[in-house]
């Protein structure tokens, strides 16, 4: 069973991703159900998670988009159905029928296309479909959230009393209202509301007059407000009618609420289904964010991860519109631990924080942004042990908080463990806490541990070089410039760059001299070493891109060169056929042309048809008789080559009207000259020069000399004004 310690996930700000994810949620339920996320234990449960994921994910990008799952909670009625003798309100009920449809509706969809979304088919698949919540309610509450008149006999008859009994009410005022408007005894108003009745507005020094049932008065007191006698009796049978309106309504939504009682499991079941599916829409959406993906998941233990980018750092970088540097890290049985080294700030900690981050990310149900190529397994412990954990309260100082994590890591370290420690040893004195940390790798390596760790100490860069299941790596810096340039190299360990760093950052060289002077002779050059195999390597790797983008340069110029070559070879053998042709019709021609010159001196019929069958039968005699097939082979030859002749006159043609159009356009946006008699012009798309003989109506009549033709003046430029006299 997997077991991700709380303090692995706080290390790795894992919940800064729960809380991206919480954002996402459109649903208030979703919304806590994806603060709850962490990683899954069962395999089979995770892998279904992942796949969801992955298959919600690549509805983004087809046609068949699923469905809107929003909805409101009903977690208050299904609390209120599981007590008897319940009423429901109107809205509660609006909420369960919506929540229904819009399951019903999903389930019809993934039903559909079951074949793009298998696994959120299966999971829907297993809900127990059910029109009848929905049908009940709406021929209960109509779309407007009130109670339908046809909900029961009773009520439409009531309805129908209540619709008369106002209508006799408003009959009876208005014959009050119009007989004291006439007496005068009415304020300007009129009339008003009271108490959602229809009252008359009596000046007050009339109200005695009026016989009625008094509501009140206004703020000055100078209206009293008044409901007409007339109208009183029939006050008194709404009311009655309005109270058994009531009564029949609360006894229709009880009815409702008992009918539903019964489907108050599948209703939870239906809000658990939208839930997850809220919860899996907000990971999609974060995974597109990111361009993650759902990678292969092997039972090989390994571990490789190809173009891997820290999910918090890239979505910061990318809001900041800066580049995010991927790393490419590779774990496996013949090479389980790595150990990373090399100069501060140059990436160590991103890199341990980026493998474990995707892997607690992966193992929680969540896709990760690395390349499709990548591979990964699943860990049965990750423990880390990254940044400062002095604990002031428990009063322990850095070194001895770290001491009782390795502790910890001592009692759980196995074959199915990822361990990730930043700067590993440090806290105490650098030749002890040295050998304390050499041998607690020695204790993980002997388990068959997975692990990554960042150190600065030369003992366990010996030993990653010594030990044949564990590997060096470093982040690479630039010799020259000594700028990070966050590229993780694996294969050989990398230098602190203490002194350079130093240097470089203007502290005198006679104190760093001074400095290498009080330290082993054989640590400055061992570090002198790694640094210079550093630079070398550096080095190198620029060369050898450089060499390799000139030879591309040199293949690309020699394929150009290849192609220009068949190209002329080409042109030659088609001038030499041309030629050849020209000297056999020369030849031929000056043996026709002998022929007819004695058949003009002589005028014999018989010799000149005999002379002519020579020449032809000879010609014919050299010329090769094709074979059916070749002679429809050459027929199919001209005509692709006459369709792809017509294809380009075509093309030429457009291109011709697309820039006499645009020359049009410039023309029209340019501004126009004012045209006058004898003025020599032209026309936009053509060279030949004319003048004006005429103007009317912005057209000109322009003499060309042989012809005259009638054109807009928007289409002529002016070539030579007609000269002043």
């Amino acid at each position: 069973m997997r077991t991700i310690p709380l303090k692995t996930l706080q290390d790795l700000e894992f919940p800064t991703v729960v809380d991206h994810l919480v954002r996402r949620c459109n649903t208030e339920l979703g919304k806590i159900k994806a603060n709850e996320i962490g990683p899954i234990a069962n395999r089979e449960d995770l892998l279904q998670a992942l796949g969801q994921t992955s298959e919600y994910l690549a509805s983004f990008t087809n046609e068949n988009r699923i469905p809107n799952h929003g909805f409101d909670s009903i977690n208050g009625e299904l609390k209120l159905l599981a007590i008897e003798n319940t009423t429901l309100e109107v809205s509660g009920f609006r909420r369960m029928a919506a929540l229904s449809d819009t399951v019903q509706i999903h389930k019809k969809f993934l039903k559909k296309f079951k074949e793009y979304y298998p696994l959120l088919f299966a999971f829907s698949n297993d809900l127990e479909a059910n029109t009848t919540i929905s049908e009940e309610i709406g021929g209960v509450i109509d779309k407007f959230g009130e109670v339908r008149d046809n909900a029961s006999p009773d009520l439409k008859y009531i309805r129908q009393q209540i619709n008369e009994v106002r209508s006799k009410i408003n009959s009876s005022f208005n014959g009050a209202l119009q007989r004291y408007q006439t007496a005068e005894f009415l304020d300007e108003i009129r009339e008003s509301v009271v108490e959602n009745r229809r009252v008359l507005a009596v000046k007050a020094m009339y109200r005695k007059k009026v016989r009625g049932t008094v509501m009140g008065n206004s703020k000055t007191g100078s209206i009293v407000y008044i409901i007409p006698e007339a109208t009183l009796g029939h006050t008194r049978e709404l009311n009655n009618l309005e109270y058994d309106e009531k009564e029949e309504i609360q006894r229709i939504l009880l009815g409702l609420t008992n009918y539903l009682r019964p489907f108050s499991a599948l209703l939870f079941d239906y809000q658990a289904y939208l839930t997850h599916i809220d919860v899996t829409a907000a990971k999609a959406k974060y995974a597109s964010e990111m361009n993650a993906i759902l990678p292969e998941i092997n039972d090989k233990k390994a571990l490789f991860l190809k173009n891997a980018y820290h999910p918090l750092l890239y979505l910061t970088n990318k809001s900041k519109k800066e580049k995010t540097w991927p790393q490419t890290i590779e774990l496996h049985p013949e090479n389980r631990i790595i150990v990373i080294s090399g100069p501060n700030a140059g990436g160590k900690s991103i890199t341990l924080k980026t493998i474990g981050l995707l892997q607690v990310m992966l193992q929680s149900g969540l896709l990760i942004p690395i390349h499709e190529k990548s591979s990964v397994c699943l860990f049965d412990k990750i423990l880390t042990d990254i940044g400062d954990n002095q604990s002031i309260e428990n009063h322990l100082s850095t070194y001895s908080y770290r001491l009782k994590n390795m502790q910890r890591f001592l009692k759980k370290c196995d074959a199915k463990t990822l361990f990730l420690i930043d700067e590993f040893g440090t806290g105490s004195d650098p030749e002890l806490g040295g050998a304390l940390a050499e041998a607690f790798l020695e204790v993980f390596y002997d388990r068959n541990s997975y692990g990554v760790i960042t150190t600065h100490y030369a003992n366990l860069k010996l030993l990653a070089n010594e030990l044949p299941h564990m590997a060096n790596a470093n982040m690479q810096f630039d010799g020259r410039t000594l700028e990070p340039t966050f590229k993780l190299v694996m294969g050989e360990a990398g230098s602190s760059f203490t002194f350079e760093v130093a240097q470089k950052n203007g502290i005198p060289y006679s104190l760093i001299n001074r400095a290498k002077k009080k330290i082993d002779r054989g640590k400055v050059r061992f570090d002198a070493t790694i640094s210079k195999l550093q630079k070398e390597r550096s080095k190198m790797e620029k060369t050898g891109s450089r060499l390799q983008d000139e030879e591309s340069k040199a293949k690309a110029e020699a394929e150009r060169l290849e192609k220009l070559n068949a190209k002329i070879k080409s042109k030659l053998e088609n001038y030499q056929e041309l030629y050849d042709h020209n000297q056999r019709m020369i030849v031929l021609g000056n043996k026709v042309n002998d022929t007819a010159e004695r058949y003009f001196h002589d005028q014999k019929k018989r010799p000149l048809i005999s002379e002519l069958l020579r020449i032809v039968e000879t010609e014919n005699s050299k010329r090769k008789k094709s074979t059916a097939k070749e002679a429809k082979a050459k027929k199919a030859v001209k005509k692709q080559t006459a369709n792809e002749l017509e294809q380009k006159l075509v093309k030429v043609r457009e291109q011709k009207k697309v820039a006499k159009k645009k020359a049009i356009e410039k023309a029209k946006n340019k501004p126009r000259p004012n045209f006058k008699l004898g003025d020599r012009v032209r026309m936009h798309d053509g060279k030949a020069v004319g003048s004006i003989d005429a103007l009317e109506k912005g057209k000109a009549i322009v003499n060309y000399g042989l012809f005259t033709t009638n054109v807009s003046v928007d289409l002529l430029e002016l070539v030579e004004a007609k000269s002043k006299k």
